[in-house]
């Protein structure tokens, strides 16, 4: 992704010095499918094929990729579509879409130390260079096989989600690790993708919780050091030992 330096005053407190601070650069892309403009799209660049291929399938448009092409600012997608969703422009500054997500049917079961594994790869050199993007990483069959940087947590989700796309694999096996939070949008898309498990270091909202519930996914945040919170779905995390008197749920 391009970075942008800028001379800065930084001051601690009373004291002031001149830095060469880096910042993330925040670039526009041109969102077209089967030739027609669907949006503009705020976005880091680095990863546009796998942005473009990601976001039609996160966003429940289609269930298949043709192809994907980039050309300068424009990301053009090729796809079969039963019908244009509605869209509009999203608060992360990418474009949303309505709709039901679609229901996650997977076998996979990890067990505590997975889940450990995953949040520790969840970093990025970018983010300690300007605190100023979110990261997401891509686990299949316990390797990790994708990571994204950007200004939008959204992106980085539709980022891996079209490197699953285009490499051709089973998206059911797969588990998503994230910096950012979990509100509906964000589990809506890691429904529509078919990915169970989604993994964030930081907090989900009811209606996030709720989607996950409803659609499959299970839902696991707060991953820091060596605690987490599972919101939906625990059966998929086996090998946790209970406290005397609780009781694992049925």
């Amino acid at each position: 992704m391009s970075l942008y330096h800028h001379r800065a005053l930084q001051v601690k407190g009373d004291r002031g010095r001149y830095i060469e601070d880096t910042v993330a650069k925040e670039d526009t892309f041109q969102l077209s499918i089967n030739g027609v403009l669907f949006g503009r799209m705020v976005a880091s660049s680095g990863q546009l094929r796998e942005l473009g291929a990601g976001f039609v399938i996160c966003e429940g448009i289609t269930d298949h990729v043709e192809r994907v092409e980039v050309e300068g600012s424009e990301i053009r997608v090729y796809a079969p579509l039963s019908e244009m969703k509605n869209h509009g422009t999203g608060s992360s500054g990418g474009i949303e879409c309505e709709g039901e997500p679609r229901y996650v049917s997977s076998d996979l079961v990890i067990d505590p130390q997975q889940v450990y594994r995953v949040t520790r790869e969840i970093h990025s050199e970018v983010w300690q260079q300007t605190g100023g993007v979110h990261c997401s990483v891509l686990f299949c069959k316990a390797e990790v096989v994708a990571k994204s940087c950007d200004l939008g947590r959204h992106n980085t989700v539709d980022k891996v989600v079209g490197h699953a796309i285009l490499h051709g694999l089973d998206r059911s096996k797969c588990i998503i690790g994230c910096t950012g939070r979990q509100p509906a949008g964000m589990v809506t898309k890691v429904a529509n993708a078919g990915i169970p498990l989604v993994i964030s270091r930081a907090a989900s909202t009811d209606q996030g919780i709720r989607v996950a519930e409803r659609y499959g996914v299970t839902l696991i945040c707060f991953s820091r050091g060596d605690r987490f919170t599972i919101y939906s779905h625990p059966e998929r995390v086996r090998g946790i030992v209970f406290e005397e008197g609780d009781l694992a749920p049925h």
